[in-house]
């Protein structure tokens, strides 16, 4: 098959994918082959790729397929399966498999389980022509959903979804969202959604356009207004949610949110001074559980979010990884064997 490689971690200038001939994965018990119709570009992709996340162990192999937002259709199956057939339209996570039987997945949070397996990180993903997974770690994509539009479900969907949660938003509540690229566009959605009234911050005029298109309160950006003033004359945000990957946005963040309110960080960053005495809440969140996915599966099929996506070619993914790197990309892009 098809597949693009990652032989070394890189920066992205340096063009440190390519395209080759692998093997078409063999099945072991319990899992299905699935075909790839598209696979979404995520920001953690990049950063796997240029070597930031050496330091977590990621990626744990070399050469490795990168890509963990996947729309396919089951090719084949092993023994064991049950619940799905060959030809049926599935969709893949981040959370490739998790153990099943530690306090974590038995408490219902199975994304922090410290023998999980994720796609595209610690097995190969999604920028190929063929993925096997096992079975109980697929999901079934409604047929009123094409390729393109389901394909970002299964990342910024799930972890938007998850930081809205964290958030506490709700009919109401001001909820600020710094950085509204794809996951923050998606984000801006599910909040609307829970009656919250959203503000949108980003130094893309692309994506504040974007963002006033899908329904955003108010728009700010960093570059045209000091964003700590701003929110401290309409009142705070009862809650902010950073997808920004700068330290900057944290701290506008902390200052923007009032006393008592909720932070939820989506990337890594630093905190350089906390306002204890105002008992804020700062929490992070990773990905989402099979409970978390199947929840936004139903909210896309409802109709309640969308997601602008751009098509390209696997051979396209140094490029199209270039230009996420400078928010070069409106929506989401999604790569198409």
């Amino acid at each position: 098959m098809k597949a693009v490689l990652l032989d070394k971690t890189a920066p992205i200038e340096s063009r440190p994918l390519r395209v080759a001939s692998v093997d078409v994965p063999s099945l072991s018990e319990e899992e299905v082959l699935v075909k790839i119709r598209a696979c979404g570009v995520c920001r953690s992709n990049l950063h796997m790729i240029e070597g930031e996340w050496v330091k977590r162990g990621f990626p744990t192999k070399l050469p490795i397929i990168p890509g963990h937002e996947i729309v396919g259709t089951i090719d084949s199956i092993s023994r064991g399966v049950e619940g799905l057939e060959v030809g049926e339209r599935v969709g893949i996570q981040p959370l490739y498999h998790a153990c099943g039987v530690c306090d974590y997945c038995l408490g219902g949070r199975e994304n922090l389980c410290k023998r999980k397996v994720l796609t595209g990180q610690s097995v190969d993903g999604g920028y190929a022509e063929y993925i096997k997974a096992p079975y109980r770690f697929v999901y079934k994509v409604p047929d009123n959903l094409d390729d393109l539009e389901a394909t970002p479900l299964f990342c910024p969907g799930v972890t938007a979804y998850k930081a809205v949660e964290y958030s506490d938003a709700s009919l109401g509540k001001t909820v600020a969202i710094f950085g509204m690229g794809g996951v923050g566009q998606v984000a801006l959605q599910m909040a609307k959604l829970r009656g919250a009234k959203v503000v949108a911050v980003s130094r893309s005029k692309k994506h504040l356009k974007v963002s006033s298109e899908l329904g955003a309160h108010s728009v700010v950006s960093p570059e045209e207004e000091d964003i700590v003033k701003y929110f401290r004359r309409t009142n705070y945000a009862d809650s902010s949610i950073v997808f920004a990957p700068y330290d900057r946005a944290i701290e506008e963040a902390l200052k923007a949110t009032k006393p008592g309110g909720i932070v939820v960080l989506g990337i890594s960053g630093s905190i350089k001074e906390f306002p204890y005495y105002e008992e804020k809440i700062v929490k992070g969140t990773l990905i989402g559980t099979r409970k978390d996915m199947r929840e936004v599966i139903k909210i896309a099929k409802d109709g309640g979010i969308r997601i602008l996506v751009e098509r390209h070619g696997l051979e396209e993914a140094n490029e199209i990884l270039r230009r996420l790197k400078h928010s070069e990309i409106e929506g989401r892009a999604v790569l198409t064997p």
